[in-house]
């Protein structure tokens, strides 16, 4: 036992010297875009809370009426005494929003992804992913014992290649919609004519998407005016755009009554609390009726990229509230979010295996809640710092 400690001792001090070392902040109390860590109030740019809604007082007042009418807890996992009606609504009213046939809730989008793929494959079918998916994509096709290939970040081509190859059992191709570290949107329309020339099914997990992108807030697919039955399996969660947590997948009738019956990660974990569930349709409901919150997310966007520009900052050129600055190592990229910590500005460094080597980042996020002098603070600390550090912007 002393050689296993050893052992993971080694490990940490490793990760500590090559700069991939993780620590977790106590945060002492947050607003929809500022929070206190340690007494210290920081303006917030890494949060998912896109629409500002986690903080709303409409929510707060739904989870305190839902937290009296359901308790705190579900009690129980779905398959026992823990669905509640007010998951079944909150089912019923997603698939009506999304114009799909049917929705179920799981307790996070981690176990969303694992559930669906190790419900739906088995070791003698295939998985296509691109290669900048999230992991728990890559677990969920890992869990389901199903052979996988990882194609070119949206590379239709590469993926048309794999694809042509013989294969006897079922072909499930699958992809990020908004990517979760560079910002970037899936070729929607080409991976739906794709998959269907080679009778394999389509599943995209939007879990940057919904409920942010698209004229209805229906996300990539609606973005792209695909038509939404021409993606077989559509993920999302609540712990971004819906500012609650959880997550949940839509399709044809088939797919999630095998979900229901197959999903280990649905049948063997406690459920939602109601409140929770009650809370993301109270949220579901100012999705679809308060347009006004995009609008002011798509303006900061807009406004940052546009300041950015002028400042000689090199973006990605990402259209979402995802804009990474990528700075290549470890070591540069926690010098400069550091630097703007000092300046009361929270923007977290990614570093590997997150990301891959040598392409360590900032990953700003906006939201609608923050202001345009608070964008304006975080563009001129950023350039001035990305200066004083010997990186790269545009006027260098």
């Amino acid at each position: 036992m002393s050689n296993f400690i050893s052992e993971l001792a080694s490990e940490l001090n490793l990760r500590k010297q090559d700069h991939l070392y993780r620590q977790r902040l106590v945060v002492d109390e947050s607003t929809a875009a500022k929070l206190k860590i340690n007494g210290k109030s920081y303006v917030n740019f890494c949060s998912n809370d896109y629409l500002g809604l986690a903080s709303d007082a409409k929510l707060k007042l739904a989870l305190q009426q839902a937290t009296e009418k359901y308790g705190v807890g579900s009690g129980a996992s779905q398959l026992v005494c823990g669905y509640s009606q007010s998951h079944q609504q909150l089912e019923l009213e997603l698939a009506d929003f999304l114009q799909r046939p049917r929705a179920v809730v799981f307790s996070s989008g981690f176990l969303a992804n694992l559930g669906v793929i190790s419900s739906l494959l088995n070791k003698n079918d295939s998985a296509y992913l691109d290669r900048l998916n999230h992991a728990s994509i890559i677990d969920g096709v890992k869990f389901s014992g199903a052979k996988f290939e990882r194609y070119a970040h949206k590379n239709v081509e590469d993926l048309e290649r794999r694809l042509k190859k013989p294969n006897s059992g079922k072909n499930l191709v699958i992809s990020d919609g908004v990517f979760s570290m560079d910002g970037d949107i899936a070729p929607m329309s080409q991976l739906t004519q794709l998959t269907k020339q080679h009778d394999a099914l389509l599943m995209i997990d939007d879990a940057h998407g919904v409920g942010v992108l698209g004229k209805n807030a229906r996300g990539c697919i609606e973005l792209a005016n695909t038509e939404t039955q021409k993606v077989d399996i559509l993920v999302g969660t609540f712990g971004k755009a819906f500012g609650t947590c959880g997550a949940f997948v839509s399709g044809k009738e088939e797919i999630i009554e095998t979900i229901i019956q197959k999903s280990r990660t649905l049948i063997y974990t406690t459920a939602l609390p109601a409140a929770i569930t009650e809370t993301t349709r109270a949220s579901l409901k100012l999705i679809r009726t308060e347009s006004w919150r995009r609008d002011k997310l798509n303006s900061n966007i807009e406004y940052f990229k546009r300041q950015s520009e002028r400042n000689g900052i090199n973006l990605s050129g990402s259209s979402t509230a995802i804009q990474p600055i990528i700075v290549g190592s470890s070591e540069a990229s926690l010098a400069l979010s550091e630097a703007l910590k000092h300046a009361g500005l929270l923007v977290i460094a990614i570093r590997p295996p997150t990301v891959a080597k040598n392409s360590a980042r900032l990953r700003i996020t906006l939201s609608a809640a923050h202001d345009q002098n608070q964008i304006d603070l975080l563009v001129s600390t950023l350039s001035a710092q990305l200066k004083s550090l010997g990186l790269a912007t545009k006027h260098d």
